[in-house]
């Protein structure tokens, strides 16, 4: 399944309060934070809200600002972004401004809920059922796939946040800090409690906007068996990165491979013929830096730009092999080895049958071939 770059975006109270629970709806972002949410939703090509947002803030969810709707129009895109929202029952308001300002719109929802979406909007809005309930990996490949959506934003509420970060699939988390408290337990927080990914985020960018701090947030924890997290693309576009700083060879794949621990630690990285060293592989190199008795290497996940090799001549174990018996059953790769040097390669077949997990993300073959082009005619 491919997906959307899926970007949190949320502001909260120092005490991680949404809202109060007056009935006017607490502005927590600065004058100046406001244009910089304006030019983020200008930035995407969808918008997402949960159905209980649209019924507690009524928001109409536009690029307020007309130069950024004229330059969207200008690169051949919408004047606004798709708007979406998600339902498990369908109990929407017809009279919403959701429904009524702006472009397309497009509603997912169970099976159940189609059927109650589609009479109470009048058949007006596409709906999408997702089944008997509600399936994010579903929705946001229906998104990429069906919809070509390519940078999705999503502006809660905080149950929406809450399970987009549970499941690891949110690629960034933008959270503005006000300086205020709400101090109310009934009032909505952000976050609710739960299972989240292990680790530390990594912070990208922190910056004051008035009297408020916008914090930018990227996931590092891999994800587990086959299904792929943000995190895991993001350690692949790094393969991806280090593989371009490979020396040429006319003979031999340029490869990169970073090793990640299960909190998001990373225990290694290297690439193709790094140092001295004119044949060594990068998932070699990487796995060669790390304590072979370190105890993070059976949970951690490889990422290997090319699917490791199943042979090779210039040492005695291939890549697969030596991955195997450094106890790591997670790889994560972009590409398949063609048959340039070696036949019928299957590194993947030979991790398989030694108990690894082997997750292949294609959206990144491009890049990963990017290096090897004189290799492929």
């Amino acid at each position: 399944m491919s997906y959307p770059y899926v970007l949190l975006s949320a502001a909260v109270s120092l005490d991680g309060y949404l809202d109060d629970t007056g009935p006017e709806r607490l502005l927590l972002s600065s004058p100046a934070d406001f244009d910089r949410v304006d030019a983020v939703r200008a930035s995407v090509d969808a918008i997402l809200i949960g159905a209980g947002t649209i019924r507690a803030d009524n928001p109409r969810l536009l690029v307020n600002s007309a130069e950024r709707r004229a330059a969207r129009v200008r690169e051949g895109r919408p004047e606004y972004p798709l708007k979406v929202t998600v339902t498990a029952t369908g109990d929407l308001d017809p009279g919403a401004k959701f429904w009524h300002t702006g472009g397309d719109k497009l509603v997912y929802t169970t099976d159940k809920g189609a059927e109650r979406a589609t009479h109470r909007l009048g058949g007006a809005v596409d709906v999408v059922p997702l089944g008997s309930d509600l399936d994010w990996r579903a929705l946001l490949s229906h998104l990429h796939d069906v919809r070509g959506v390519r940078r999705l934003m999503v502006e809660g509420g905080g149950t929406v946040h809450t399970q987009l970060l549970r499941q690891g699939l949110a690629d960034e988390l933008q959270l503005v800090v006000a300086p205020l408290f709400v101090g109310d337990p009934a009032a909505p927080r952000l976050f609710g409690p739960g299972g989240y990914q292990p680790g530390r985020l990594r912070l990208t960018e922190a910056r004051r906007i008035e009297d408020v701090v916008l914090m930018r947030y990227e996931p590092t924890a891999p994800g587990t068996g086959p299904f792929p997290a943000a995190a895991d693309r993001h350690w692949l576009r790094t393969a991806c990165e280090l593989a371009a700083l490979c020396p040429p060879s006319p003979t031999a794949f340029s490869v990169g491979a970073v090793v990640v621990a299960a909190d998001g630690t990373e225990l290694a990285r290297a690439h193709s013929r790094e140092g001295d060293d004119p044949v060594v592989h990068a998932e070699e190199a990487a796995l060669a830096k790390i304590d072979p008795a370190d105890p993070r290497l059976p949970a951690a996940t490889v990422y290997s730009s090319l699917e490791p090799c199943a042979r090779r001549a210039s040492r005695p174990a291939p890549c697969s092999e030596l991955i195997l018996r450094a106890g790591v059953r997670r790889v994560v790769t972009a590409w398949q080895e063609p048959d340039t040097f070696v036949a019928g390669a299957d590194g993947r077949g030979i991790l398989v049958k030694g108990g690894a997990e082997v997750v292949v993300l294609p959206e990144y073959e491009d890049q990963a071939k990017a290096p090897n082009r004189h290799l492929l005619g």
